[in-house]
């Protein structure tokens, strides 16, 4: 059984894709709520968690600028999957018995709140999860970007990525299975190194921020409330 967190509050990054598990588009409702029961987990210890979700397994705005279309255009589409993807895990972690709350950076008010620091502090202090939404609420900047300085804003202990692989590798390990990994790793060789597991500006975002990252599974089940004990697969980029 893991040990007590070693955090206090936590800012978690899903990607969109792992949300998929095995499909090739949309959700799969059983990663879904694995991952509220995994939220639920350290959220019953009393951990403060918020969390940004990519929109990466329904739409991409890299994808209509790469046709040749407007790329602004396309990131307002990526940000609405990213919505789509909250509400559905708000839906898994009241399903679960976790109180939370969608804010959206895009102004939404018949489907969710709409994102002030302020509020989002309000929330998290009465004991609330908080998911993110709608990324940063402006084009060119990703959703590792927006957990970035969301992680900032409410003063996260530590910013975590859960995605399809358990840790930072210097190539795909889904491409190349002999790929170096890394147990750890500081903030400035993931930018010399030009590894892409997070954008460089969520990357300087945490290190100016003195923010440690871990980069996890999602699909290890019960993985969360693991690498906040500092135990289970996972690659910490430490603070200085």
């Amino acid at each position: 059984m893991a040990d007590a967190p070693q955090y206090k509050r936590i800012l978690l990054k899903a990607s969109g894709e792992a949300l998929m598990g095995d499909r090739a588009f949309g959700i799969d409702q059983k990663i879904c709520d694995r991952l509220a029961a995994d939220v639920r987990t350290v959220w019953e210890k009393g951990v403060s968690v918020g969390i940004v979700i990519g929109g990466g397994n329904i739409f991409r705005g890299v994808q209509i600028a790469d046709t040749g279309g407007d790329r602004v255009t396309g990131d307002h589409m990526g940000m609405l999957a990213t919505v789509m993807n909250a509400l559905a895990l708000r839906t898994a972690l009241r399903q679960a018995g976790v109180d939370c709350v969608v804010l959206s950076a895009l102004a939404m008010d018949e489907i969710c709140d709409s994102f002030t620091q302020r509020s989002a502090m309000a929330h998290l202090s009465e004991g609330r999860v908080v998911i993110f939404a709608a990324g940063t609420g402006n084009p060119f900047f990703t959703t590792d970007t927006a957990a970035a300085l969301r992680a900032a804003e409410i003063g996260a202990d530590v910013l975590l990525k859960a995605t399809q692989v358990d840790g930072i590798y210097a190539a795909d390990p889904q491409k190349n299975p002999d790929a170096e990994r890394f147990d750890t790793i500081s903030h400035e060789d993931m930018l010399a190194r030009g590894l892409r597991v997070m954008d460089t500006a969520a990357v300087a975002v945490a290190r100016d921020s003195q923010i440690p990252i871990i980069v996890y599974s999602l699909l290890q089940e019960g993985g969360l409330a693991a690498v906040l004990s500092g135990e289970g697969r996972h690659t910490l980029v430490p603070a200085h």
